[in-house]
């Protein structure tokens, strides 16, 4: 019997990695235990206490030491309770406490299969694979609706993190310093800046390609279009039961009378056919034309002109 292996669900953040997640999740075997992104610098140091100060941190060999336990325990489902409480500032922070022990605690006792959700960690998803053995489902959004989406939020991106990481600028980013550096020292218009982290995070989307074929890799565009076909092949790439409940549950997920778009971060309730294409409604020709010359040189690994 073959048992099954941790899974990483990442990719560009703003492609679906939380949607992806919680459809594989809803199999009743292999039992999957949702981590959700571990690397980010939000995280409960109950759940992961890996030093993480960065934005995208890059772990490999040579800096590994410091990460490896905490992460290792993570997977695992061992709970750091003494970080926890330390880390307590509200009665909200303790009913999250008591919440989070208990489900990790369940978690351990059941044997679940990790399923470790984090587009944060995509520049350390070969030492992740590599270290712990993991499958990946590596996500890929295109270049127009992944900047709507970061101007929408208002999210800027702090680019000096990438700086401050030698190793991430040695190995995977040396290309772009010049560009990252300029970013760093003088803030730039939110969509110049969805742009430029665009085409790093699939820059390396492109390397993983290449380097590792036997990983997945899925536009949203095309899950969204096709999602019962396309998730059922993705549970049969890795072994996962199909049942009729999972098939109503992506069925829920994506279909008509879902909303196109929504403020809650926490659904996953989309109309998926109308929504891979909101962005053409909703940024200028000007702003879209901008955006295609900006990204051209790495998109069109992914993207045709039909896709625009």
């Amino acid at each position: 019997m073959n048992v099954p292996r941790p899974l990483l669900v990442t990719g560009s953040h703003r492609s679906g990695t939380g949607w992806v997640g919680e459809m594989l999740a809803a199999t009743p075997s292999p039992r999957l235990a949702y981590l959700w992104e571990p690397f980010s610098l939000r995280v409960r140091p109950g759940i992961s206490n890996a030093p993480f100060r960065y934005w995208f941190t890059y772990v490999c060999r040579e800096n590994e030491e410091a990460f490896r336990g905490p992460v290792g325990d993570t997977l695992a489902f061992r709970y750091r309770p003494g970080a926890e409480l330390r880390a307590l500032r509200s009665p909200r922070d303790a009913g999250r406490f008591a919440r989070d022990w208990w489900v990790t605690a369940g978690n351990r006792r059941r044997h679940a299969v990790p399923l470790f959700k984090d587009p944060i960690a995509l520049f350390s998803a070969a030492w992740l694979s590599d270290t712990f053995g993991m499958d990946a489902i590596v996500l890929i959004r295109h270049p127009a609706a992944f900047v709507r989406s970061i101007v929408r939020n208002g999210w800027d991106h702090p680019f000096d993190h990438f700086l401050r990481q030698p190793l991430l600028m040695r190995d995977l980013l040396g290309e772009y310093e010049d560009e990252i550096r300029r970013f760093a020292e003088t803030e730039q218009p939110l969509l110049d800046q969805a742009i430029l982290l665009w085409n790093l995070i699939h820059m390396q989307i492109r390397r993983f390609r290449d380097e590792r074929p036997m990983w997945v890799f899925v536009r949203h565009e095309d899950l969204s279009r096709e999602p019962v076909a396309r998730f059922r092949a993705l549970y049969e790439r890795f072994g996962y039961a199909w049942t009729p409940e999972v098939q109503r549950t992506i069925e829920d997920h994506t279909g008509v009378g879902n909303p196109e778009e929504t403020t809650d971060a926490a659904s996953h309730r989309r109309d998926s056919a109308k929504a891979i294409t909101a962005w053409k409604s909703r940024l200028t020709p000007e702003e879209i034309d901008r955006i295609r010359a900006g990204t051209a040189h790495v998109a069109e690994a992914f993207y045709t002109d039909d896709d625009w």
